[in-house]
């Protein structure tokens, strides 16, 4: 990995970033960034090879595998969030942070992601980088990638469509995979992430086990499970039963629940 150049690469795209920032001031709506966020990644990685004088047919494995991710979660996300307006979760931070917030977004938002998705980022490059032959340990990260994705996909579209049937209003989705997991689009982002990270291992990058693990924290602790469920079970009156009964994260078999 050739650090000069990735900073570089990193520090012109917190240029780009300025332009969507603008715009979400004239939207007053910082949400925009979500779509955005695994963009970021594409861009990353697709300048980064642009950068190679010869890509190893593990580079253009992950090359595609980046793609096909970043532009899927990007649609699903821009579908998801048009025209319904700022976020809630954004909505909290703004007023967190007024006066001048539309000002301060540029680094809270725009900037902090980007930052954020150039140190994930990193196995990714990592993997571009290294002439390492193909290993077994590239097929475990490639299974836990599938594995991942197929969570995320089939997470999403199990969700989207249960949203769109409005005699659904206010219920819980505790059928296909989320009667196994309340958060499976964050678990599989987490197996893909991990998958990404065995590929990096196979082509030397061992030590890069800290970008998966702040993908980890985000999806758990940070933006992910912990603050979805803030609000959520005001929202929906079953979700506490919901909770009792299914797994935070993991997926597992239905908990029993003792009769009080």
């Amino acid at each position: 990995m050739e650090l000069q150049n990735y900073t570089l690469l990193v520090m012109g795209l917190l240029l780009v970033m300025v332009l969507p920032w603008l715009i979400s001031i004239k939207m007053r709506n910082v949400s925009t960034v979500d779509s955005l966020w695994s963009l970021i990644f594409l861009c990353l990685v697709s300048g980064y090879a642009v950068m190679l004088d010869t890509i190893s047919a593990r580079g253009w494995v992950v090359l595609l595998l980046v793609t096909i991710w970043a532009l899927r979660l990007s649609v699903h996300i821009s579908f998801r969030v048009h025209g319904k307006g700022e976020d809630k979760r954004y909505k909290v931070i703004r007023e967190n942070n007024e006066p001048g917030f539309k000002y301060k977004s540029l680094y809270i938002v725009f900037w902090l992601q980007t930052a954020l998705a150039a140190v994930i980022a990193i196995p990714l490059i990592v993997s571009l980088n290294s002439a390492n032959p193909i290993s077994a340990i590239d097929f475990i990260g490639l299974a836990l990638w599938l594995s991942g994705m197929f969570f995320e996909v089939v997470g999403d579209y199990q969700l989207t469509i249960f949203q769109k049937n409005p005699n659904n209003k206010n219920k819980v989705l505790n059928t296909g995979l989320w009667q196994y997991t309340r958060h499976p689009n964050y678990f599989g982002e987490c197996v893909l992430w991990w998958g990404f990270y065995f590929i990096c291992v196979s082509a030397g990058g061992w030590w890069t086990i800290f970008a998966p693990i702040v993908m980890t924290i985000l999806l758990v602790k940070v933006s992910g499970v912990t603050l979805l469920e803030d609000t959520i079970e005001a929202r929906r009156p079953n979700y506490a039963a919901y909770i009792k009964t299914t797994n935070a994260f993991i997926p597992g078999t239905k908990k029993k629940v003792s009769p009080t």
